[in-house]
């Protein structure tokens, strides 16, 4: 599979992925990315940028290639994590990448700090083709360990059929389907506005 940078400095480079059989990384498609950076795309400069089950890094590679200050790259696989380190090596950005190896779900604590734009995207099912749901508690973690800003924006990719309930102090503002995949966009709940969801 071949994954390049959409825009910004190293616009057009390619990211080094796994081979198109191996389907335990299951990067985003460009179309998808291409999408979201198109709606947070003012919010990207200088931001403080957190990519969650980052995977191959596409998604923070991408935010640093469009000037982010900052990006926090969490991932518990090896396999990722040495893909993530190469591709932010090959493409000059360790200056401003922290790599954090961790379970999102069980070692949130490590992550906790303060974050301009939040990413998750979890992993629809494990090994044996179970699935997995992680969507749901990475939300409540976001919440627990209170890593959002008061205009944070945080993005949740997850399969359609994935149930996903309302989070207490977040407000769901806006819903992108692709196929069989669902983006919401998330910010801190304001008064009366819980569960609504509206334009950016």
């Amino acid at each position: 599979m071949t994954l390049k940078v959409i825009a910004g400095a190293s616009r057009g480079r390619r990211i080094k992925t796994l081979p198109r059989d191996d389907l335990s990384i299951r990067p985003m498609l460009g179309r998808m990315k291409k999408s979201i950076f198109d709606i947070i795309q003012f919010k990207v400069s200088s931001s403080v940028f957190i990519d969650l089950f980052a995977g191959v890094g596409s998604v923070g590679i991408e935010a640093l290639s469009r000037g982010a200050k900052k990006v926090v790259f969490a991932e518990l696989s090896e396999v990722s994590l040495s893909l993530i380190k190469y591709n932010v090596n090959m493409l000059g950005f360790n200056d401003r990448a922290k790599i954090v190896k961790c379970d999102v779900i069980k070692d949130f604590a490590v992550l906790r700090d303060k974050y301009d734009i939040v990413f998750m995207g979890p992993p629809y099912k494990d090994g044996n083709k179970k699935t997995l749901a992680l969507t749901y508690p990475a939300l409540k973690n976001a919440m627990k360990y209170d890593i959002l800003k008061d205009d944070s924006v945080l993005i949740a990719q997850k399969h359609i059929k994935e149930p996903v309930g309302n989070i207490t102090g977040l407000e769901c503002f806006r819903v992108e389907k692709y196929g069989d995949t669902v983006i919401s966009f998330y910010r801190r709940a304001r008064l009366g506005n819980i569960g609504n969801e509206r334009g950016f």
